[in-house]
């Protein structure tokens, strides 16, 4: 077994909808089929027990490739993953598979992959292999990597209101939302929180006093600057206190109720280790409790009870926290609802002043606390106590939110009961946070759980908002980049700030901030990712959905132009226009079902199929007015979009709306055929983001196909009163549209420049020199300096094969170097004559013929 490619499908992909590992691999002659293999059967079911449930039941029909897509599935879900989909594909090539399996983390996902081909292959040598310790590794991996449960609760809060959601970090720093509508928190804070506030809220002193100013109880107390300023301080508020680190956090550092001399001197240096500045405070007795404030409201309180442990007569207080460690939700740090208790200094001192010691045998039903501090992060539990909290303590906690500027606000509060106001029984706020953990409010440990995580994402977003801007997708084999450049032109119209990502480069609000081709779902998440976009339009190519998915979960229309014979056929185990177009249906896949459009050209056949995939809404666009679908949709009083008299027509519910084709510049007053159908794909995409037809009108008319909007599309230059076109055109149907355009234009003589990439099929670079040589006079054959794998010469030889029996051509000329080809024709170009060049380096090209015409 030979695995040939491992990716990460990291969106929506030709499989499903979900993020995948996807497999490439090749077996020995039947070494896919387990009963070739003497005792695997009997092996596997030793090593990994489960595989009893795997389907179909009749083995006869299992290969290798079905038991490692379910071992990969099953290993996720015992290290406590959420998948459940998995796919396994027979290639065309011989012995060849392509296992696909759903991953919710993807170094986990592609961990256990490596652990099932592991797996297999000891199966397969009858060599031994530890699926416990496969288990183990991979759950450490989930449990180090996988959001925090506080994270996690506001991402399911996200989730369940369809706001996309990305981790920008292996942390917890979060995106929800797109472009302008995004928002932003590291874990539990929001980047409402300023830097300000976290500095207030991190001097304890400084917070005591802007709560006082409010009129809060706080504790009375003062900063020490050493052990015997502790004992002063202590003497002047009396005993009993505590000591804690000016700006500490979680607990750490802090010593209470306090009364000898002694034990304060100590407390201030386990203090003083923490920090700089330590705080001397008047312990105020009560129980701890914890009130969560969201965007000035109460949302949840909890009472927390410091770690503790009921002796029973025989084990020791070590074996009995040993005990209470080994349940599954506790874990270390913040990663599960609860966290391992440690007898660390603190605790072992607190046992002390009870007369006891880590090897003490508590008598049976002896309730022993471990620390005199609750925090959940130290090992305490919580109670749930929302429905409890007084009127004038909720107030209270509000006010205490507001006076430190903290929007999403954690407060230590002492007392008795939250019942009463705190001045009643003397009870005082502690400490405010930010950043405050959820996870006694999600899951406590008694009582009722909270749902603070769709609080934080309710305050974050208005009611209804999803925070995503409008996407649209554009893909086809010709006329991608020209329409999303059109459409982008019609939204910036509507003055609306444009992100495009298209083979030209990525563009926000019209500059340019990358370059290259960003047709992939990498530069389409840049788009999304980048706060000053408003609408996303975003060309999307085969290459990019099959090496990763699409860059975003859904889009709200769905553009495809043509497909064709094809493009890039050959390539990546796509053949056929056929199996092409299940790949670019993708994004017709993945329109929102609720609101979404794809917008599909009914006289492409394959084109026209797509329209039983997509969930939402479809209008067709077509040059034929008679088209049966365009005919059949408007007696339905569906919008269509068709060409008739001269005219770009808009059909639906019986009324008309009609835009000339003189009024559209780039279809040069209709002689362009296949700008019109790009202006029609445009139109479609326009009204289905309710862009007003003023709107979608003034951009048909502004827009400009020049080399410096679109370039290499179709660019028309004045070269010494001969017509000049320079074009990226590269398959034979772009050969067929550019011929079809060319009719048009009457010259005396034409002459072709052409080029062909080396990974194309000998047959698809044949037939564009075979489409070009029966209506121009001239062709200059080129030879680029990539070849693509090519021999020297080769795609020069297979060019010169598809003009044998062409019927104008009557010169072929063979060049090396793109620029020495376009230097031998311009040369010879004369006043009413055309020549049509077809480029390969679009920008240098460009730049070069500029160059050449500047001097002409």
């Amino acid at each position: 077994m030979k695995v040939l490619q491992i990716r990460a499908l990291r969106g929506p992909n030709v499989w499903s909808k979900l993020a995948a590992i996807e497999a490439t691999l090749v077996f020995e002659q039947n070494e896919c089929l387990p009963d070739s293999i003497p005792g695997f059967d009997t092996r596997l079911r030793e090593y990994f027990p489960d595989i009893a449930l795997l389907q179909p039941v009749d083995w006869q029909e299992t290969t290798l490739a079905h038991i490692l897509a379910f071992i990969t599935l099953k290993l996720q879900e015992r290290a406590g993953c959420s998948v459940s989909f998995s796919r396994v594909i027979k290639m065309a090539e011989a012995n060849t598979w392509r296992v696909v399996v759903e991953y919710s983390e993807e170094a986990v996902g592609r961990l256990a992959l490596e652990q099932s081909l592991a797996l297999c292959r000891a199966v397969a040598e009858a060599a031994p292999f530890d699926t416990s310790e496969a288990v183990n590794r991979l759950r450490e991996l989930y449990e180090d990597i996988r959001l925090g449960p506080s994270t996690n609760s506001i991402v399911q809060a996200a989730v369940r209101r369809k706001i996309p959601y990305r981790r920008l970090t292996d942390g917890s720093l979060v995106q929800f939302g797109w472009g302008s509508r995004q928002r932003r928190i590291l874990a539990s804070e929001s980047d409402l929180t300023s830097v300000v506030a976290e500095s207030i809220v991190q001097d304890k002193d400084l917070t005591k006093m802007l709560l006082h100013t409010a009129g809060i109880p706080v504790p009375t107390g003062r900063p020490v600057i050493s052990a015997d300023d502790a004992w002063a301080a202590a003497c002047e508020i009396g005993a009993p206190i505590v000591i804690k680190p000016q700006d500490g956090n979680q607990g750490k550092g802090v010593t209470a109720n306090l009364t000898d001399r002694d034990q304060i001197k100590a407390a201030y240096h386990v203090a003083a280790e923490r920090s700089r500045n330590v705080l001397v405070e008047r312990y105020i007795s009560g129980h701890d409790y914890r009130l969560l404030v969201v965007g000035n409201k109460l949302v949840a309180a909890a009472r927390r009870d410091p770690p503790q442990v009921v002796g029973d007569g025989i084990h020791s207080i070590a074996q009995l926290v040993k005990q209470i460690n080994s349940n599954p939700l506790r874990s270390e740090g913040h990663a599960n609802l609860l966290t391992r208790i440690h007898l660390d200094e603190i605790s072992l001192a607190h046992l002390a002043l009870q007369g006891l010691n880590a090897a003490s045998v508590p008598d049976k039903g002896k309730l022993v606390t471990l620390r005199n501090n609750a925090n959940l992060s130290t090992g305490g539990t919580a109670t749930d106590v929302t429905d409890e909290v007084h009127p004038d303590i909720a107030e209270c906690a509000v006010m205490a939110a507001r006076m430190t500027g903290i929007d999403i606000c954690g407060i230590d509060v002492i007392c008795s009961s939250l019942s009463r106001p705190l001045g009643e029984q003397g009870g005082a706020v502690i400490e405010v946070n930010a950043a405050p953990g959820l996870r006694m409010h999600l899951q406590p440990s008694y009582g009722k759980p909270r749902a603070v995580g769709e609080a934080i994402i309710d305050h974050l977003f208005a009611p209804g908002e999803n925070a995503r801007i409008p996407v649209i997708a554009v893909t086809g084999t010709n006329g991608k980049t020209t329409t999303v450049r059109l459409i982008a032109n019609m939204l910036e119209n509507n003055r609306l700030r444009v992100g495009i990502a298209c083979t030209d480069g990525v563009f926000v609000n019209g500059q340019c901030v990358d370059t290259g081709d960003c047709s992939g779902p990498q530069s389409a998440r840049n788009i999304l990712f980048h706060p000053e976009v408003d609408a996303a339009v975003l060309e999307t190519a085969r290459g990019g959905i099959l090496r990763e998915g699409l860059g975003f979960d859904y889009c709200d229309v769905a553009v495809v132009t043509n497909i064709g014979r094809g493009d890039h056929l050959g390539l990546a185990n796509i053949n056929t226009a056929e199996e092409l177009a299940a790949v670019k249906r993708t994004i017709v896949e993945n329109v929102n079902p609720k609101t979404g459009v794809a917008v599909l050209n009914a006289d492409d056949p394959l084109v026209l199929g797509m329209a039983s995939h997509c969930p939402g809404n479809v209008t067709f666009f077509s040059r034929n007015h008679r088209h049966p679908v365009i005919l059949e949709q408007r007696v339905q009083g569906k919008r269509v979009i068709y060409m008739e008299d001269h005219h770009i027509i808009v059909a639906e519910a019986g009324t008309e709306r009609r835009i000339s084709l003189s009024q559209i510049r780039l279809t040069k007053n209709g002689m362009i055929s296949f700008q019109i159908d790009n202006a029609m794909a445009s139109i479609g995409a326009g009204l289905a983001i309710e862009l007003d037809w003023t709107t979608i009108c003034a951009g048909l008319a502004d827009f400009v196909s020049d080399a410096q909007t679109v370039p290499g599309r179709f660019n028309l230059f004045n070269y010494r009163e001969a017509t000049l076109i320079a074009d990226y055109g590269h398959n034979p149907d772009a050969m067929e549209a550019l011929v079809c355009a060319i009719d048009h234009i009457p010259a005396k003589k034409r002459t072709v420049v052409i080029s062909a990439a080396g990974d194309r099929r000998n047959e698809d670079i044949r037939l564009q020199t075979r489409i070009l040589g029966d209506v121009f006079d001239e062709v200059v054959l080129f030879q680029d300096k990539c070849q693509r794998g090519r021999a020297d010469g080769e795609v020069l030889g297979l060019l010169r094969e598809g003009l044998e029996n062409a019927k104008r051509v009557r010169k072929v000329s063979e060049i090396r170097g793109e620029f020495k080809a376009i230097d031998t024709a311009l040369t010879n170009l004369e006043a009413g004559e055309l020549c049509l060049i077809l480029i390969d380096q679009v920008e240098q090209a460009l730049g070069y013929i500029h160059s050449r015409i500047a001097v002409a």
